[in-house]
């Protein structure tokens, strides 16, 4: 089961809208759904949330210490409430997947995120729970720092928010450890096909489509 959710991302307005920060956004759509309000926890280096859910404490993070960093924050509430690294969630940005989609995965590389990273050498292992959100890669190695820390185009910003939506159903199922049950929620939710677009009439001599509203 999960314990612990941890949002990445980098801290300060500057970075609050950049594809980076989706793990952010993730993390402020929990605490909206469970009507929590994340505080700044010095000890715990981040903004932190703490909800009762069936009787068990369940904790939100979003660590403060800028992305290469993240794994001081991640460990220091770990290690102090005894939470094992199988019993953390991660939400990152993803550049192999697309906009609009997520994929769950326990353990694994950190591919060279450098949040990612940083959680791996402060745990000491990489066997925890990666919820990855789609933020599409700009197509050449050379521009990804300069992508992620862009702001995604608005029809991007909308199918990564459409994908934090949809994966929310799988809580339930996170938080119970139905682990099976959570992968398949969120690798079947696909964002909705685009409808075609409207032809109008008589432009190419029939009439237009006849697209439900």
């Amino acid at each position: 089961m999960i314990k612990l959710f941890v949002g990445l991302g980098n801290p300060g307005p500057e970075y609050e809208a950049t594809r980076h920060n989706a793990g952010f956004w993730w993390i402020d759509a929990l605490a909206r759904d469970w009507k929590l309000s994340l505080a700044p926890e010095r000890a715990y280096h981040g903004l932190v949330a703490r909800a009762q859910i069936h009787g068990r404490s369940l904790w939100l993070l979003k660590p403060q210490t800028f992305m290469n960093l993240s794994g001081k924050s991640v460990v220091a509430l770990a290690r102090f409430f005894k939470i094992e690294p199988q019993e953390i969630l991660v939400a990152h940005d993803e550049l192999d997947i697309v906009p609009g989609e997520a994929k769950l995965k326990l353990g694994g590389s950190h591919a060279g995120h450098n949040g990612l990273r940083d959680i791996h050498a402060q745990l000491g292992t990489g066997d925890y729970w990666r919820l990855r959100l789609g933020i599409g890669h700009p197509g050449v190695k050379s521009e990804v720092i300069h992508w992620v820390l862009k702001k995604p185009l608005k029809e991007q910003r909308e199918a990564i928010e459409d994908a934090i939506v949809r994966s929310l159903h799988a809580v339930p199922a996170l938080v119970a450890g139905e682990m099976d049950k959570a992968t398949l929620l969120i690798h079947t939710s696909k964002p909705p096909r685009p409808k075609p677009p409207r032809r109008e009439p008589g432009a190419d001599g029939l009439p237009a489509d006849n697209v439900p509203a």
